[in-house]
């Protein structure tokens, strides 16, 4: 199928009539009983999986960010990350870890989990995704530095591939003081070790 033959094919679809496509195009039958409502709980669960997209970052912080004369590292570890690989759309799964030096101003700490969300929510590769949440938070706080570091399990390796069942891959973009001193960048990878 060329690209007009497969846009003139999908016109008009919705996402339940494009995955009962998908099923009958894999060998099932979307008419059985473990299957009928399966297009229905797909497009259901891609819809939250990439609601990323829909997310306006002023309105997530919401006057969440408070003037506070504190100068020392603020980390946020541990977090939970779910998101899916745009290569063949299937997940990867991991732990971020955040941190920042203010420069004045601080952010409501359940904002920093709500920000991963919502770039984490799209489709992705580990390397972007790093970086849109350290420039997010560097843009919103201006701080003096921004660190942010993601470990993750990628399905795509994982299942099919090389099949390598305990492969993590470990990004990072480092900002501000976080790139320029060695000093602030060890703390911060020394006080996130031993997380996983």
């Amino acid at each position: 199928m060329n690209l007009n033959e497969i846009l003139s094919f999908t016109e008009g679809q919705g996402l339940k009539d494009l995955i009962k496509q998908i099923l009958l195009q894999v060998g099932e039958d979307p008419s059985r009983e473990g299957l009928q409502n399966t297009p229905e709980r797909v497009e259901k669960s891609l819809k939250f999986l990439t609601s990323g997209y829909d997310v306006n970052i002023e309105e997530l912080v919401n006057g969440a960010l408070f003037h506070e004369d504190y100068d020392e590292m603020v980390i946020v570890k541990d977090v939970d990350l779910f998101s899916m690989c745009e290569h063949h759309m299937l997940p990867f799964i991991g732990k971020c870890h955040v941190a920042y030096l203010p420069r004045g101003k601080i952010i409501g700490l359940s904002k920093v989990p709500r920000i991963i969300d919502v770039f984490s929510r799209r489709l992705q590769v580990q390397e972007r995704l790093t970086k849109q949440i350290a420039d997010c938070l560097n843009q919103i706080l201006q701080p003096i530095g921004v660190g942010v570091v993601i470990e993750a399990l990628h399905l795509c390796m994982c299942m099919r591939g090389v099949e390598k069942q305990n492969s993590y891959t470990t990004t990072s973009s480092m900002l501000g003081a976080f790139k320029s001193d060695a000093r602030t960048r060890s703390e911060f990878l020394t006080l996130i070790q031993g997380t996983r």
